[in-house]
């Protein structure tokens, strides 16, 4: 009977909604909730365990079913679970996958799960009321110290600003809606709830990075920017649909890491600097938390004459990293190096996929403007 209860179960599996975790999307879950009626990945299992007022779970394989238990996994399963669970999720509330930090997977599944904030939309006003104030610790640009610092979102000034005192009547900076982008980078912070926040100023790249002790609170925060992101960009194009819109509310980088670098004479000695590829624009740091990019590199497309080539001038001395990258550009060529071909390879790919892809009309006012810098 044991047998025939798992294979039950088992066989659930084949329906199309069950044969991806129903919280990360990750392909063939192995766990289920026993409780909540849905099928899950290793991973989830994981959070849903943190929860046990309201979920509990058992692996599909080695666990022993009862006959109530297989009975409600067979009346539920994962696309009956989303239509309870997922029936009024914001179109701008970020839904991870299984990719995403622990912090972003955990709060989705209490939000869905726990605090049921997708069935009861009054619940969501953390991050759907147009306006949010509150303290973060934000890094020191200078000496690295964490200190708490007010933050006050606006939607109807289309800004973030943060005050370095509670009494400041001037923020200390305000960032437009409009070029502001948030992701979460736990590692490169060190802290599993650490944001960087970046923005443009004087159209050059600007990072913040900041941190709330109460991971709620920090989704939240991020769920309140990509809100505000959301209510800004229908403003700006009132005939784009919301999968339009989506992607355009926050992005993560393409790809980051140490690469060595030379100068535009490209006599000079390589030095090692972080890299960051976002979207079409590649910033090179001394350091991975600094507030501004060293320099800042446009990518076009190839139709433009750009091209990235594997390897380096046969002539190219002072490098200590031997996998090359040149990035050609109208104006001038890009020298880089990694340190091991699997980050090459790695590079190399994100370069091509900016390459590849066709210029928009407003990249192109941007190319211009790189062009333009001193």
């Amino acid at each position: 009977m044991a047998k025939e209860r798992r294979k039950a179960v088992l066989e659930l599996l084949q329906r199309p909604a069950n044969a991806r975790c129903a919280d990360c999307g990750a392909p063939d879950p192995d766990w289920a909730s026993y409780t909540l009626g849905v099928f899950i990945c290793l991973s989830c299992s994981g959070i849903h365990r943190n929860i046990p007022q309201v979920s509990k779970v058992k692996s599909v394989r080695l666990d022993a079913w009862d006959d109530a238990q297989v009975e409600f996994m067979t009346s539920r399963g994962n696309h009956v679970a989303r239509a309870a669970f997922e029936s009024e999720v914001p179109p701008f509330y970020y839904r991870p996958s299984a990719s995403d930090c622990q912090l972003l997977r955990e709060q989705w599944i209490r939000a869905k799960y726990e605090r049921q904030e997708f069935t009861h939309p009054e619940r969501q006003e953390p991050y759907s009321a147009g306006y949010r104030e509150g303290f973060l610790w934000k890094r020191g640009r200078d000496n690295g110290q964490f200190l708490s610092r007010k933050f006050v979102l606006t939607e109807r000034e289309g800004a973030l600003k943060y005050f370095n005192r509670s009494d400041a009547k001037e923020p200390k900076a305000i960032m437009k809606i409009e070029h502001l982008n948030a992701t979460f980078q736990p590692a490169k912070i060190g802290h599993p709830h650490g944001l960087q926040v970046t923005y443009l100023k004087d159209n050059s790249t600007r990072n913040i990075f900041v941190y709330h002790e109460d991971g709620k609170e920090m989704v939240d925060w991020f769920n309140a920017l990509r809100a505000a992101r959301f209510h800004y960009l229908q403003v700006a194009f009132p005939g784009a649909s919301d999968a339009d819109l989506v992607p355009k509310l926050s992005r993560n980088y393409l790809q980051e890491g140490y690469m060595e670098k030379t100068g535009p004479k490209q006599t000079e000695g390589f030095r090692k600097r972080w890299f960051t590829m976002d979207d079409r624009r590649l910033m090179y740091f001394k350091d991975p938390l600094d507030a501004f990019a060293r320099g800042e590199v446009f990518i076009g497309s190839r139709e433009s004459g750009y091209t990235v080539l594997d390897g380096l001038p046969p002539s190219t001395q002072g490098h200590h990293w031997p996998h090359g990258i040149t990035i050609v550009t109208p104006e001038r060529r890009f020298l880089l190096a990694c340190e091991t071909e699997s980050e090459q390879r790695a590079w190399m790919e994100a370069f091509r996929k900016v390459v590849d892809r066709p210029m928009l009309p407003q990249e192109y006012a941007v190319e211009a403007h790189f062009k333009h810098k001193p």
